[in-house]
């Protein structure tokens, strides 16, 4: 029998995640590069290294030992752990939040983003008349995937230097019509500030916009908000778009504690907003999962209303801080220009372009440090279009590995040149 056959035709076009690849990649060159003294580091993974707080993990410990923690959880999440959501958005943004109609735990938000693609698209072959979902371009790789796993369409929002990476949406739509497409089948807008991979974020006057575009159109308004507690401005912190008025009428906003508290394996978040779509997402992942370990959503509530929680938070973005310095200190001094006004204040990335003579061929750049320097990066065109001849570098590791990338890169020739 022919298995693939059992497959539809998406799924059959579907590629390997690019960080699967990259990972599969340098695991196969491993060797080779520590025998010349050029062990692989990794600045491609979005995902914290540090581990995570050990008041979280001394709960954990504690919680494992309760009657009844090992038996099936609930899709929507435990009640105490919707409970500490609610808390925690209301201590953080000032949003209120019904923990029983507008919260639903999530395996991350990954997970939380697929399943809810999956839910509103219908599938179709031709490309004009399936269900469009408007995503950012450069933007989370997966978008594209969980929409053509779906049957839907993914449209590139592009973000753009010029338009200040805040595109005018009814420009936009004007050029969805001109390619051939049919505006009624827009399901939804996604929105991810602050940006993976761009490290930038929006004003909340342009997403006010941006909110009240998509009750004009009936569009649901999909907000990632994966990086909102990564941040070096205390008076510059990231928004919910729930801090809009009447933005629960048309959005719902995905959660992570993977970033926010180093918890990538525990997979844990929730999705809030709009009741109507959080009802309808719940019954839909009631036939998919029992739920998250409540054992952990026992200790991550706890991690949210207690003081150890913001702790935590403050002291890695403070380290992130100084990580950014180190990187782009040694950046500036390999020819790369980079104004100090315009570096990211959120997130663990950079968005830098490639030297010039690659003539903007972003994979040959990163591959070409791979192979020769054993530095792990991620050519921008992963990322959609608008990132073709540009690289993000996610600084991570410890300071002293970053170091290591520069010197690696001075001594093997990788300079801005």
């Amino acid at each position: 029998m022919q298995m693939e056959k059992l497959f539809n035709s998406d799924i059959m076009a579907l590629d390997t995640y690019i960080m699967v690849k990259i990972k599969e990649k340098t695991a196969l060159l491993k060797d080779k590069l520590t025998a010349k003294n050029r062990a692989p580091i990794a600045l491609s993974m979005g995902a914290p290294t540090c581990p995570p707080s050990d008041i979280l993990i001394d709960k954990l410990k504690e919680y494992l030992t309760e009657d009844n923690i090992h038996t099936y959880s609930v899709t929507k999440g435990e009640k105490y752990f919707r409970d500490a959501i609610c808390y925690r958005m209301k201590e953080r943004f000032g949003v209120n939040l019904d923990p029983d109609k507008e919260v639903c735990s999530i395996l991350g938000s990954k997970e939380g983003l697929a399943n809810l693609i999956r839910f509103i698209c219908t599938p179709n072959e031709d490309d004009k008349e399936k269900d469009i979902i408007l995503i950012p371009d450069p933007g989370y790789a997966s978008y594209s995937q969980m929409i053509k796993c779906s049957g839907g369409y993914a449209y590139p929002v592009p973000l753009t230097k010029e338009n200040n990476y805040q595109p005018d949406m009814e420009l936009l739509l004007t050029k969805l019509q001109s390619d051939g497409f049919d505006p009624k089948k827009i399901k939804a807008l996604i929105i991810n500030y602050p940006s993976n991979p761009l490290g930038v974020t929006a004003d909340i006057e342009y997403v006010k916009s941006v909110v009240e575009f998509c009750k004009k159109h009936q569009i649901l308004l999909m907000s990632d908000a994966a990086y909102c507690d990564l941040y070096y401005d205390e008076s510059q912190k990231p928004f919910s778009v729930f801090e809009i008025s009447g933005a629960k009428d048309i959005a719902v906003e995905f959660y992570s504690l993977s970033k926010t508290y180093a918890l990538t394996g525990w997979r844990l978040g929730w999705i809030c907003g709009n009741s109507e779509v959080v009802s309808r997402f719940a019954k839909g992942k009631s036939s998919i999962d029992n739920g998250i370990f409540k054992a952990l959503q026992k200790a991550c509530a706890f991690l949210m209303t207690d003081k150890s929680g913001n702790d935590f938070i403050d002291k890695s973005n403070a380290a992130y801080k100084k990580k950014q310095s180190i990187i782009v200190k040694g950046l500036k001094e390999l020819g790369w220009v980079i104004d100090d006004e315009q570096l990211p204040k959120t997130t663990f990335y950079l968005w830098l372009p490639v030297p010039p003579r690659y003539n903007g061929d972003d994979f040959k750049f990163c591959e070409e440090l791979l192979e020769k320097s054993g530095i792990v990066m991620v050519p921008g065109s992963a990322f959609g279009k608008s990132g073709n001849g540009f690289f993000r570098i996610s600084y991570v590791c410890s300071d002293e590995k970053l170091q290591e990338v520069v010197d690696r890169m001075k001594s093997d020739g990788f300079r801005f040149e």
